[in-house]
């Protein structure tokens, strides 16, 4: 953001209408900044809550985080890459293990019968598939492992499960004691002890597959918990250049107003009276900004309007005006239209045309409002 003092307008040098066009102008630009780190303001809140993490850390910004986003996003893939192929060559290990374990299995003598896939209609069992949800078999077992574009199983728990799937079958449709329920069973056993003995280092590989995630998953929330500490910096640093902006701004408007009559503090006495509960609330903060000694959240609050600077009553007159709108009220009670203050504000000349050719007072107060809404938000 570029330094406050760069774009003020030189106020002593220019007419009214000039003048006017240079608080909008101002106030045009700072509006847009406000916009863009709104934006922002709301990603790092959308992240943070997410995460559930609502302490923002501090560090730098939005460019630099995208950039470091990028960066480490690149990154976590080619680890990814890399420990995926690792992972993949240590399961091909397990897989050949498995093989060899299997072909033992399928050269036993009572392993015939499931070498192929039950063939109902020869054998007359019109029930089979009423009773086998799945059918499987060691030589569709067989075919997936040695498919040419690659083994279809991804793991070796899958062999196993359809593996142990063939017998499980055969014993379900086979009554106890027939002979393919007796050759079943004992194949599932001789099966079994074999798997016993892989298990141990299928269980190894699946932790540490699981460990090498869980540490992934951890890179990835400190990178984009470090991005977003980047971006809370670098926003907080940016509302702060804005906020003494505006101050600035506020008091060069300020000296450009009439001071308010007697007249005209009478009538925002009596509009303050009218507010709501909630916009008193706001009204009170807009005092205890410009007055540390004030206690705004006091069960019982003395407000003197004429110990007020004439700031804090511009500001003030703009609020009540506002709010007293939306409560249906009407607003003439604290001043006029707003095309009719403009003269008084800059020594006579008159401003029409569009809706940005508003009292300096209001449109830089309003801005003020806003700027302290958003800032009560974070």
């Amino acid at each position: 953001m570029e330094p406050a003092s760069s774009s003020n307008p030189d106020f002593t040098s220019v007419d009214g209408a000039a003048v006017v066009e240079g608080f909008n102008s101002s106030v045009d630009e700072i509006s847009a900044k406000i916009d863009t780190l709104e934006k922002r303001v709301n990603e790092v809140e959308r992240f943070y809550l997410t995460t559930g993490n609502l302490n923002l850390p501090t560090s730098k910004g939005v460019a630099v985080v995208k950039d470091r986003q990028l960066t480490a996003s690149k990154k976590q893939q080619q680890d990814a890459s890399r420990r995926e192929a690792a992972a993949t060559k240590r399961m091909q290990g397990l897989m050949r293990q498995f093989s060899a374990m299997f072909h033992q299995i399928t050269k036993l003598e009572w392993a015939w019968p499931f070498k192929d896939p039950v063939d109902v209609e020869r054998l007359g069992l019109h029930d089979y598939y009423q009773v086998i949800e799945k059918p499987m078999d060691l030589g569709t077992i067989k075919n997936r492992m040695e498919a040419k574009d690659g083994s279809e199983y991804k793991n070796v728990r899958e062999i196993y499960a359809d593996v142990r799937l063939v017998f499980k079958n055969a014993m379900k449709y086979n009554d106890e004691g027939e002979d393919v329920y007796v050759m079943a069973q004992s194949l599932l056993k001789k099966f079994e002890e074999k798997w016993l003995k892989l298990l141990p280092k299928v269980v190894e590989e699946e932790t540490r597959r699981a460990d090498e995630e869980a540490e992934a998953r951890r890179n990835m929330q400190l990178s984009q918990d470090a991005a977003y500490a980047s971006t809370a910096k670098h926003l907080s640093n940016e509302l702060f250049e804005i906020d003494v902006y505006l101050r600035n701004l506020r008091q060069t408007v300020v000296q450009k107003c009439r001071k308010m009559s007697s007249d005209d503090k009478r009538k925002l006495s009596t509009a303050l009276s009218q507010l709501s509960a909630e916009d008193l609330s706001k009204a009170l903060e807009i005092v205890a900004q410009s007055n540390p000694n004030f206690q705004a959240t006091a069960q019982e609050v003395d407000l003197d309007i004429d110990a007020q600077n004439e700031c804090t009553l511009w500001r003030l007159k703009v609020f009540v005006k506002e709010a007293l709108k939306v409560q249906g009220k009407s607003p003439e009670a604290i001043g006029g239209k707003v095309q009719g203050k403009i003269s008084e504000a800059i020594g006579g000349n008159k401003v029409a045309g569009s809706k940005r050719n508003r009292e300096i007072c209001d449109t830089l107060a309003k801005t003020a409002v806003r700027r302290t809404k958003k800032i009560s938000n974070m």
